[in-house]
């Protein structure tokens, strides 16, 4: 609904400071299609160019205008920070098989909880999968791939390096320097497929056991208790605790058993 003040329209404007421009400025309904289907077509072959890129390369070429480009690339949200996820090589599934002698494939993994003052720790467990041995609980608010390889030498020093180490694909996992680590050991380095846990299957009970037993059964107030508490368990574990996929045995007895001489022999 349109007022009037018995003002003319150039008197009007000048009350308000405005240019006879400005009032009678209609602005220009432009199709962006054809530009937002060559800034898509062009960045789906493209992915990682950037507007520089892509105007040069594709919508200058086409006569589009920079200004123009610019503003619907924003619009298009193309301008914002993208963050490309960390590509994996390919992973081929290993079958997971009961090895016929000690040391020859171990399995890691980390677990994670909470002291009583809410302060979070991980642990980082190394297993043997012969004979399901806890070889190792490594226990810290922070695990980085450093402390996993200093862990896992003093593990070689101890037992010798083993002929396979079993992982997923966290980052402490499939860093170059465990890589590089690994190859001076001659240690091959086995990966599960991304989101397939059951490969390691070995390791993955032992945690549910270590948690079950061990980290929902008590309250800690301090890292030194978690880490006594964990290497009591762990020993009564490998000499006490009977495995039922071990005949019964512990880990430690049934290693005992196998290394028997039998009438058997290669």
């Amino acid at each position: 609904m349109q007022t009037h003040h018995g003002l003319s329209a150039r008197r009007a404007d000048r009350t308000l400071g405005l240019s006879r421009s400005a009032r009678h400025y209609r602005p220009r309904l432009r199709d962006d299609g054809p530009l937002i289907e060559t800034i898509e077509s062009h960045l789906k072959d493209n992915p990682g160019h950037g507007f520089s890129l892509l105007f040069d390369q594709a919508l200058h070429p086409k006569g589009f205008g920079k200004t123009r480009s610019w503003r619907v690339y924003v619009a298009l949200k193309l301008n914002l920070p993208r963050r490309g996820k960390r590509r994996l090589p390919d992973r081929i599934r290993e079958p997971l098989e009961v090895p016929m002698h000690a040391n020859h494939t171990w399995s890691a993994d980390f677990m994670a909880d909470a002291l009583w003052s809410g302060r979070r720790f991980r642990t980082f467990n190394v297993n043997d999968d012969f004979n399901r041995e806890s070889l190792r609980i490594e226990i810290d608010t922070s695990l980085p791939s450093r402390r996993v390889i200093r862990a896992l030498e003093e593990l070689v020093e101890l037992r010798g390096a083993p002929r396979r180490l079993r992982l997923d694909n966290g980052p402490e996992f499939i860093s170059a320097a465990l890589r590089q680590w690994a190859q001076q050991h001659g240690i091959e380095l086995i990966h599960i497929q991304p989101g397939k846990p059951t490969q390691n299957a070995y390791i993955e009970r032992f945690n549910r056991t270590f948690r079950t037993e061990v980290l929902d059964r008590y309250v800690f107030t301090s890292l030194n208790e978690v880490r006594r508490m964990a290497e009591d368990w762990r020993h009564r574990y490998n000499h006490d605790r009977p495995h039922r996929s071990l005949g019964g045995l512990s880990p430690i007895r049934y290693a005992v058993a196998s290394s028997t001489p039998t009438s058997t022999s290669e």
